[in-house]
């Protein structure tokens, strides 16, 4: 009850200092904003609910275009990244050679490489999964060869008095043993995930949240872009007690899965 009534109770007192200052007109003050440009641009978050009532239909379509490609970009970056650590653990040479690059990939500014990733690609999904890879790949890359690193070399020393070879090791013991570390990368991933979307989808989209939030913020309907980044913060929430579930029940002994 305490890890749930903690967090409601926070957010209650959050969106309700909200509300007071922006049906006030102390957060339009603040801002520097006359009354009418106010009461538009600065929304309560009663407002945002109405929009996000209101342009239900709207919402609810575009969100899943957009819970598609999060989804899609997700899996890609789970595959390439898994299969990136493990080659890295196997082979010190693939390691010292890609790892630094792999780091490097994370210095890359999305917003400068997306519209190149648009030329490169096309107008379709592709630049949109491939801006959400390069954005999950990293953490999911690290953390699982930080897991794959990290067994414990008493249980590697059974393994081989047991002659076990290579892939019947890493199969048995180091993969097993390295899922607690995956998860804590995916999660961190997936949310992640979210933003890359929108990334992708304010360069090149005529679908999608993050369409809804370019066009909105062009007509200047706050209260829109406000409901469309809450429906974008449920999936990535949604997704991360997903995985949170997920980690309970196949690395329950790891300490994520213990700390809830």
């Amino acid at each position: 009850m305490r890890r749930v009534l903690l967090p409601v109770l926070a957010l209650v007192g959050l969106f309700g200092t909200w509300e007071v200052l922006a049906r006030s007109g102390a957060l339009a003050d603040l801002m520097n904003l006359n009354d009418t440009a106010g009461t538009v641009l600065v929304p309560a978050p009663s407002h945002v609910a109405e929009s996000l009532w209101e342009d239900r239909g709207l919402l609810s379509e575009h969100g899943w275009v957009t819970l598609q490609e999060i989804l899609a970009g997700f899996a890609l970056a789970v595959v390439i990244g898994v299969a990136f650590a493990i080659a890295m653990h196997l082979s010190e040479t693939i390691r010292r050679a890609f790892y630094p690059l792999a780091v490097a990939s994370q210095t890359i500014p999305i917003p400068a490489i997306a519209p190149v990733l648009v030329i490169w690609l096309g107008f379709g999904i592709g630049p949109k999964l491939a801006v959400i890879t390069l954005i999950c790949f990293f953490p999911i890359t690290v953390n699982t060869l930080d897991g794959l690193r990290g067994v414990d070399p008493a249980a590697t020393r059974m393994m081989r008095t047991l002659d076990a070879g290579r892939v019947t090791m890493l199969r048995r013991l180091e993969l097993p043993m390295a899922l607690p570390h995956f998860f804590s990368g995916a999660k961190i991933a997936i949310a992640l995930a979210a933003i890359g979307a929108v990334f992708g989808e304010f360069v090149s989209a005529d679908e999608g949240l993050g369409h809804i939030i370019r066009q909105a913020q062009a007509q200047l309907l706050t209260a829109r872009v406000f409901a469309a980044v809450a429906v974008l913060s449920t999936f990535a929430v949604g997704l991360f007690a997903l995985l949170s579930m997920l980690e309970r029940r196949l690395a329950w002994w790891g300490p994520g899965a213990r700390g809830r």
